[in-house]
């Protein structure tokens, strides 16, 4: 059975789903401290930060960072790095390169990333391409608003 989990963010504790072997069966577990390999990812996404593909900064500067609703760049979230994070609306934003739909097992992969944020945190997660990025930037920026309850 699952816990409530407070929204990301909030309360000072960290989720992450670990599987019992005996049990067969996966539960959810809350922490009062960052687990190692949170730590980990924390130090990574501030390099992602430092970092943004050209079409991070296009979607940041021109469009998320001056929105009324607050987003976070590179947010961790349970074992996972997120794009785009904004809480008040429960809403992750992935901008996905070429490398996301050229490989089968990439595809598995952000599937059952998309899964988990939904299940476990109940957020929404928006994907598009960097090609969208590139050549409908307002379909996109529209899309996301209409997203936000604003």
């Amino acid at each position: 059975m699952r816990k409530s989990l407070p929204p990301v963010g909030e309360g000072g504790q960290f989720a992450y789903e670990a599987n019992w072997s005996d049990e067969g069966n996966s539960s959810m577990e809350l922490f009062d401290k960052k687990p190692d390999y949170i730590k980990d990812l924390t130090k990574v996404a501030q390099e992602l930060r430092k970092n943004p593909t050209k079409e991070e900064k296009h979607l940041w500067y021109d469009f998320l960072k001056d929105l009324p609703c607050n987003f976070n760049r590179q947010k961790v979230i349970g074992s996972y790095i997120v794009d785009f994070y904004c809480s008040s609306a429960k809403l992750v934003i992935e901008l996905d390169g070429s490398q996301h739909y050229d490989d089968d097992n990439q595809i598995n992969k952000d599937t059952e990333r998309d899964c988990f944020l939904k299940e476990v945190f109940g957020l929404t997660v928006l994907r598009y391409t960097n090609l969208e990025i590139n050549t409908n930037f307002r379909g996109v920026c529209e899309d996301i608003y209409k997203h936000l309850d604003l």
